[in-house]
């Protein structure tokens, strides 16, 4: 069979009336739903459009949360390994339970007590200095891009290319552009409520895959059988000796904790390594915790991370699993070996088990419901991007120009977070083929090995920021900087070297590569802290009245907090009283309705000192109603008992 007859075929399922029609309605809804919150919300303050306004409850919240973090990277990505390898990958999704309930009993609450919009911010209240700031939002950008933009750009354009045989890059291209228009007008709420719709779609799509998946194979026991026995028929050629365990599946492929030296996702690196990448990916996260700043009071916060967590669970069943009866179904194609081959049926000569989830949305699903699965598709690529763009402008915005511009203007920081986005969304295209090279077949290990390489030594600053006061400016300055240079080292060598295939196994030096990356996470945590700790101890410490509720010994504390920035503050303020007269009624019409899409148009009159200072109290107060808080609480309990649960049962 020829490379030239089978792509159109696939593109050909797509052209009828029923999916067309379902694609269509669904954009037209999402786009309904984006205009109205984005009507009804306040976005012309850098509060509201970057926070919405922290009203949200919690529902929308967690749905929120959940729709962030599962991207279509997660989709591919997670099929994807699961079909290589089986069900341990789940793992990187059920960890999240436990970090949740720490961001929202833990971490939520002091960012919210310091009063902060951004995570860099933060760190620059508990340290005082710029560099810091600096340094996370630059990094965090970094990430941005190396990451989640082009992970999650480039698994929904496989998809795109599956589905319409359009070419990559102009599928890339159309894709963003609907994207950015609706988070350059709306700002948090317009993507807090698209998000809760697409969580919504995406359940109700993986979910009757998932059924058409199992009936398909016959249940769950022969599953298990069969996926033991998904061998491709060609197993030679291209004159390779391939070796019988590249393609045999797994003999531990239904156990989650696997062996410590030669498992793929070792057990010790799973309880430790991966808790600790979670921890900089859960709390310390611009994306995640901007979600959560935006809650109406603390325990809808909670409540929210409960319901992610329970969400979290999911994954298991919607994406690993199918992503393995995959396997099963097209095992010529998911799970080919020869390189000839893979390149026949997905262009990569590494392996096609990225393919396995959007082939199987293609093959299985009747017409009409496969145009859902892919809107579906669409739905968890565009509510990621539009997450990740609005946080990255919020880092830019706050972070970064407002050093630039000491005396910008509320409009020109609205307007320069917007540009941003823009620029955001050029550098991601060009950097998507270097993920096409590096996607060592498998996009989700890709992923988490990034992440293991970048996040520790985050993880460590925040953790000592909170929980040590002993910790100065010097030491979080050192320990960041040391721990990425050690973190890229390993990152750039991988690149370089290539992390290699079963078949080609890479030529990295043992000493660099040789370690497993959720080792090597731990490892780099406890180089960070060391070096954290060590510096600081040999520093001056940072005197009580600078660390009033910003850290949780003092958390409570009443007494009124010196900001280790308030010199910079004052010349603020008084900037702040010259600027803004009433320039008013001599806009057009064309000019108003301008400033109402983009959400410019002006404020009432300015408050008060008193008002700001009520306002000010009700932005940084964390106080529950003592009945919600033992609900919550509850809860929570129940949640972590689920999680000890599904760990054990798949143990």
């Amino acid at each position: 069979m020829d490379v030239t007859l089978e792509q159109p075929a696939m593109s050909d399922r797509i052209k009828n009336a029923a999916d067309i029609s379902v694609i269509v309605i669904y954009f037209v809804v999402v786009t309904a739903v984006g205009l109205w919150a984005m009507l009804r919300t306040n976005r012309s303050t850098v509060g509201g459009f970057f926070l919405a306004g922290r009203s949200m409850v919690w529902w929308p919240m967690g749905a929120s949360l959940f729709a962030s973090n599962i991207g279509s990277g997660h989709f591919v990505g997670l099929a994807g390994t699961g079909a290589a390898s089986g069900i341990a990958t789940a793992v990187f999704e059920w960890n999240a339970l436990f970090l949740l309930l720490v961001l929202g009993w833990v971490f939520v609450p002091i960012y919210i007590k310091a009063g902060v919009m951004t995570m860099p911010e933060y760190l620059k209240k508990r340290f005082g200095g710029k560099r810091l700031q600096i340094y996370l939002s630059v990094l965090s950008l970094f990430i941005c891009v190396a990451l989640r933009i082009s992970s999650d750009i480039f698994s929904g354009a496989i998809f795109i290319k599956l589905a319409l045989g359009l070419d990559l890059y102009l599928a890339i291209i159309i894709l963003l552009a609907i994207t950015a228009l609706y988070t350059i007008t709306g700002g948090l709420a317009s993507v807090i409520y698209t998000d809760t719709l697409q969580t919504i779609i995406m359940l109700i799509g993986s979910f009757i895959l998932m059924g058409f998946a199992f009936s398909e194979v016959g249940g769950f026991d022969s599953f298990r059988e069969k996926y033991m026995n998904a061998i491709p028929s060609i197993v030679e050629g291209d004159n390779l000796t391939i070796s019988a365990k590249c393609y045999t599946p797994q003999p531990d492929s239904f156990h989650i904790f696997r062996d410590a030296v030669t498992g793929d996702i070792p057990w010790p690196g799973m309880i430790f390594g991966m808790t600790i990448v979670a921890a900089w990916y859960w709390c310390t996260d611009q994306v995640i915790v901007q979600r959560c700043l935006s809650g109406k009071d603390m325990s809808h916060v909670k409540a929210a991370c409960i319901m992610c967590g329970y969400l979290k669970l999911l994954p298991m069943f919607l994406m690993v699993m199918p992503g393995m009866i995959s396997r099963i179904l097209y095992t010529d194609k998911v799970a080919c070996v020869v390189p000839s081959e893979c390149v026949k049926y997905c262009g990569v000569e590494i392996g096609c088990t990225n393919y396995a989830y959007p082939t199987m949305v293609l093959e299985l699903m009747p017409d009409g419901l496969r145009g859902l699965m892919l809107s579906v598709m669409l739905a968890s690529l565009m509510s990621s991007l539009t997450s990740i763009f609005n946080s990255a402008s919020t880092l830019f915005t706050i972070d970064i120009y407002t050093k630039i511009r000491k005396k910008a203007s509320e409009k020109e920081l609205l307007i320069a977070g917007r540009l941003f986005i823009v620029v955001l969304i050029i550098l991601s295209i060009v950097w998507v083929p270097l993920i096409q090279v590096a996607q060592n077949g498998q996009l989700f290990h890709y992923i988490e090995s990034i992440s293991s390489y970048l996040g520790p030594p985050i993880a460590a600053v925040f953790l000592l920021a909170i929980f040590c006061k002993r910790v100065n400016e010097q030491g979080a300055f050192w320990g960041l900087i040391i721990g990425l240079v050690i973190g890229l080292i390993r990152m750039i060598a991988e690149f370089a070297f290539g992390t290699g295939s079963c078949i080609a196994p890479s030529n990295c030096p043992k000493i660099i590569c040789g370690v497993h990356y959720l080792y090597f996470a731990i490892i780099l945590f406890f180089i960070s802290v060391l070096v954290v700790l060590g510096i600081s101890l040999m520093t001056k410490p940072i005197p009580d009245v600078h660390l009033y509720r910003l850290c949780w010994a003092l958390r409570n504390s009443t007494e009124e907090r010196i900001d280790l920035d308030a010199e910079e503050k004052r010349e603020e303020e008084a900037n702040d009283g010259v600027e803004e007269d009433d320039v008013e009624d001599s806009r057009g019409c064309f000019k108003k309705a301008y400033d109402l899409f983009c959400g410019l148009q002006r404020r009432g009159p300015k408050l008060t000192k008193e008002e700001e200072e009520v306002l000010k109290k009700k932005l940084t107060d964390t106080s529950e109603k003592p009945l919600w808080r033992t609900v919550v609480n509850i809860n929570a309990l129940l949640l972590l008992t689920v999680a000890i649960f599904v760990h054990g049962y798949f143990a």
